[in-house]
């Protein structure tokens, strides 16, 4: 993966400010990301000096320089849900039947649930639902329905890190009738502790490639003494079948190096949460010779975009497994 050589392309500087909670704000990063209407969409987790986090807009024409809305995203409905909602943040952007679906975090008053909208013109956003029971996070949708469900990968946090929240190290395949029911369906892949990805979740939604479904997610590596360290990596899914594993990179494919990955907010972290693939195929499979625009938070203060191609993320799946792992 090649880092992009404005990086990072966001900054606090470029979010403008929005009386009364969004004022000389402390950053932006983890942002969601579509191409629509041949412009390029990023929904920003924006911070304030108060560290409540909001989500804005920025949209441009070329996946590299935004102009940010001044405008606060707003879901429709979601001031029904009777639990305080502290926090809402890291979205997802899925295009499915014709609409754009968003799943976000929510951190509510005792863990951490999934959240669910949708658009179709990213300028109104209707909230659907809390649409996970347990603590749960990194939700991301799969793009069709497959046999007949809707499918998501999501991440239960059952484990904790030393003097840390609750996280997890295990990426489940759910599936639901209606987007809002759902039930886990198998566990996909699992930390490989001692390794680079110790604790994990998904990153950008999957997409669709003539060798299966291809997805990056985040690991964490928490052995070393004084910090952890996010980095990505790959995996391949069965296109039929989602809970067959075909592929996993041994290696990561990105870790913090640059000096706005490893200092900031959080220290040493890369965190994909966005991707946008330039090119596919009249039957709607990703190109293997197509860019890759992967966006992602870095240390959690600013955005980063680099790009690769759907061939080098691939040859990246085929590598030798480590032994001990899942």
């Amino acid at each position: 993966m090649q880092r992009h050589p404005k990086n990072p392309i966001l900054t606090r500087k470029n979010i403008p400010d929005i009386s009364p909670h969004l004022i000389d704000v402390t950053s932006v990063f983890n942002p969601g990301a579509v191409k629509f209407k041949d412009k390029y969409l990023l929904m920003l987790r924006v911070q304030s000096r108060s560290r409540e986090t909001y989500f804005i807009i920025a949209e441009g024409t070329d996946g590299v320089d935004f102009k940010v809305k001044k405008e606060i995203v707003q879901f429709n409905g979601i001031e029904k849900v009777k639990e305080t909602i502290y926090h809402i943040y890291d979205a997802r952007i899925t295009p499915v039947e014709g609409k754009f679906y968003i799943m976000f975090a929510m951190d509510m008053e005792n863990s951490c649930k999934l959240g669910l909208s949708v658009t179709d013109d990213f300028e109104s956003f209707k909230f659907l639902g809390i649409i996970s029971e347990e603590d749960n996070r990194n939700g991301v949708l799969f793009p069709e329905k497959i046999s007949g469900k809707y499918l998501r990968m999501d991440r239960p946090n059952r484990s904790q890190k030393e003097g840390g929240p609750m996280s997890g190290n295990t990426i489940w395949l759910s599936e639901s009738d209606d987007l809002i029911g759902w039930k886990p369906k198998a566990p996909l892949i699992s930390g490989r502790f001692h390794y680079w990805d110790e604790f994990i979740g998904s990153g950008p939604p999957p997409v669709k490639t003539r060798k299966g479904w291809l997805h990056i997610y985040h690991g964490v590596a928490t052995h070393f003494q004084s910090v952890n360290i996010y980095q990505a990596g790959v995996i391949l899914l069965d296109l039929s079948d989602p809970t067959k594993v075909i592929g996993r990179s041994r290696g990561n494919i990105l870790e913090p190096r640059e000096l706005y990955e490893l200092v900031g907010q959080v220290p040493n972290v890369v965190f994909p949460s966005g991707w946008i693939i330039e090119e596919y195929d009249k039957d709607g499979f990703a190109l293997p010779e197509s860019e890759v625009k992967i966006y992602y938070g870095a240390a959690d203060t600013v955005v980063g975009l680099a790009t690769t191609t759907i061939k080098e993320l691939l040859d990246k799946t085929k590598e030798e497994e480590i032994s001990q792992s899942k």
